[in-house]
């Protein structure tokens, strides 16, 4: 099984593997994703609500690692939206991943400069009205994943996705070795994207506690915080996760939920897990594959041992 004949977009960016890494906000830095990209998979970097500067920073930090190409992860809810695309036109990066909104009021734009567009989508009907706008593939995330998820399993919404689409489909969500990224071509995909397992990586920039919390994981070590009100994200069982969902209770017991307290207990928690390694008050946003990784390794060795054992199960 190759590259070439599974998705044509993985050889236009000259990948050894059809292997993307998540652009995890924060923890989807130059750094990691230009590693991802110079051992052949495809780094994203994951800009959160970074401003333009911050973005711009990020990129030419990836540049110092690779020449190869990588992407770029854009929260479409961002106030920044607009000069955050415009510093990604001007400094040449080839793919946009997009997240938490409708990325077609830029996709023409985006094409005009050679740039793929890959939305990340979280049912059929939203990866429909995508290939209906244009873009080059999606990513269909189930909620095994870390950080905002939607309602369907990887399982369920991979095939789902591949039979209503015609464009490049690419799995995400509890995939961390070669078996998951057999099982995502078994399910018809063209690619898999992996974040969590690369969070465990020598190159990750996140802050040791968190890679450790990842490391030292169970199967039952996440929990799903904003079921309640919205906005559900997966992350790691601390105090400041549990606390937000006993929080959380109580509000949307109360006739007039109050959603701002919420908020600011979610407030700036992922950047406190990733710069401080906060186990008070950050937010470790991390999937469920977390109970499956037991050590650190090199991207390389990462993106290696996945594609090797995936090629094993397939021979």
């Amino acid at each position: 099984m190759s590259v070439k004949l599974n998705n044509p977009l993985f050889e236009k960016l000259g990948m050894k593997y059809p292997i993307i890494q998540g652009g995890m906000a924060w923890a989807g830095t130059g750094h990691l994703a230009g590693a991802v990209s110079e051992a052949g998979g495809l780094g994203i970097i994951g800009t959160g609500y970074w401003k333009a500067d911050k973005v711009r920073e990020e990129i030419r930090r990836a540049r110092e690692v690779t020449d190869k190409p990588f992407g770029v992860n854009v929260m479409l809810l961002s106030r920044h939206i607009r000069e955050v695309f415009d510093v990604i036109i001007e400094e040449g990066v080839k793919v946009v991943a997009t997240g938490a909104g409708d990325p077609s009021p830029f996709i023409e734009e985006l094409h005009s400069h050679d740039i793929l567009v890959i939305p990340v989508v979280p049912s059929v009907g939203l990866a429909k009205m995508m290939e209906k706008k244009g873009v080059d593939a999606v990513v269909a995330e189930g909620m095994e994943s870390g950080g905002h998820i939607g309602m369907l399993t990887t399982m369920t919404l991979v095939p789902q996705v591949v039979d209503a689409l015609k464009i490049p489909v690419i799995a995400a969500g509890g995939i961390a070795d070669g078996r998951g990224v057999a099982a995502a071509f078994m399910l018809g995909a063209s690619g898999v994207q992996m974040g969590t397992r690369f969070l465990a990586s020598e190159e990750s920039e996140v802050h040791e506690n968190f890679k450790n919390a990842v490391v030292k994981a169970k199967d039952i070590d996440t929990l799903v915080t904003g079921e309640l009100m919205g906005n559900r994200a997966r992350v790691l069982k601390t105090k400041m996760s549990k606390n937000f969902v006993k929080q959380e209770r109580i509000e949307i017991t109360k006739p007039k939920p109050d959603a701002d307290a919420i908020e600011e207990l979610e407030n700036g928690s992922l950047r406190r897990a990733v710069l401080d390694g906060d186990k008070e008050n950050g937010a470790f946003m991390a999937g469920q594959i977390s109970g499956m990784i037991t050590e650190i390794k090199p991207v390389a060795q990462i993106l290696e041992d996945v594609w090797s054992q995936a090629e094993d199960l397939f021979n």
